[in-house]
């Protein structure tokens, strides 16, 4: 068990590192080119923070671990709405400007329903997977055309902000390139380590997905958004969720019933999406505000969702123990 453990560890370091660098050195990349910041931080930022739950999910189905691979995607939306943004409401007010964002939202809420529509019969097909994968090429086609045409948006300022720096070119696609080989190598290692981890304890694929492989995948976002929130960037907070968990449930989960179709446990449905659902929607109201209250998360809220959190995750280690 040592060394499987020492494994899962190294390989959620790596995967930090590497993201980090993955990230960063697109997102300067694509400043280079050309591209306007507003798309960078819908697609490229957005997008790009959810690379390691996409790698790390293909490399569970393509080894039939299923559990991990949906665990993980579904583990990492819950993770970034109740904990990342629980945490970053903590350290201070979230406010949404962005009015991209806000369209992002009832999209986000229609794509999660979707999804569990799709799963009531406890199957994830080939179709099934297509079909994610069409709504995220529709989806990923409305991003480019809105970041083509909206460069006053507030998220594109933010973005702009963000990316003053004095890294060349040739570094920056270094950095990518170098970001992107360690998150395969770490992704890797990191499957491996939760497998043989899953195995030993007797636990089902799904539960470590769940817990430590979505919170490990989910860690670029934590950093992101927490260092996004001390600037006072909001949006590129709030964003980095959106463009995260729109990336996990749609290309995420696609590519992985792609590759092997796959059985889904009802627990993943009734209990892990369904919850997921509840978040999503309470984010879509707070994102649009009520009674007269512009969209923001306080730290009342943030605390409710970090419990909420805690709570799941009690839950889940519970079942466990008991198993």
């Amino acid at each position: 068990m040592l060394v499987p453990s020492v494994l899962l560890v190294v390989g959620l370091l790596l995967l930090l590192w590497s993201s980090d660098r993955f990230v960063n050195g697109a997102s300067i990349s694509a400043k280079y080119f050309g591209m306007p910041p507003l798309l960078i931080g819908m697609v490229v930022v957005g997008f790009g923070t959810s690379m390691p739950e996409m790698i790390v999910s293909t490399f569970a189905s393509l080894q039939g671990n299923s559990g991990i691979a949906l665990g993980n995607a579904y583990g990492s939306n819950i993770v970034n709405i109740a904990l990342i943004l629980g945490i970053t409401a903590l350290i201070g007010p979230v406010r949404i400007h962005s009015a991209i964002l806000r369209k992002e939202l009832p999209i986000l809420t229609f794509v999660t329903g979707i999804s569990i529509l799709l799963m009531m019969d406890l199957y994830l097909s080939f179709w099934n997977a297509v079909y994610l994968l069409v709504l995220f090429a529709f989806l990923m086609t409305w991003s480019i055309i809105q970041g083509m045409k909206n460069n006053k948006d507030a998220l594109a300022s933010q973005t702009e902000k963000e990316l003053s720096s004095d890294i060349s070119l040739p570094k920056s696609i270094w950095l990518l390139i170098s970001g992107l080989l360690v998150l395969i190598v770490s992704s890797r290692v990191l499957v491996y380590g939760a497998v043989e981890i899953a195995q030993h304890f007797g636990v089902s694929d799904t539960i470590i997905g769940l817990t430590v492989v979505a919170i490990g995948t989910s860690l670029p976002e934590l950093a992101s958004s927490i260092s996004a929130s001390r600037k006072g960037e909001h949006d590129i907070a709030i964003g980095n969720v959106i463009g995260s968990n729109l990336f996990n449930t749609l290309g995420v989960v696609g590519i992985a019933g792609m590759i092997s179709p796959f059985a889904v446990e009802s627990s993943t449905v009734y209990r892990d999406m369904a919850l997921m659902a509840i978040l999503t929607v309470s984010l879509f109201i707070i994102g649009y505000g009520f009674r007269g209250r512009k969209g923001r998360i306080n730290r009342f809220e943030g605390a409710f969702l970090v419990c909420v959190y805690l709570l799941y995750t009690s839950y889940l280690i519970k079942s466990i123990v008991i198993v």
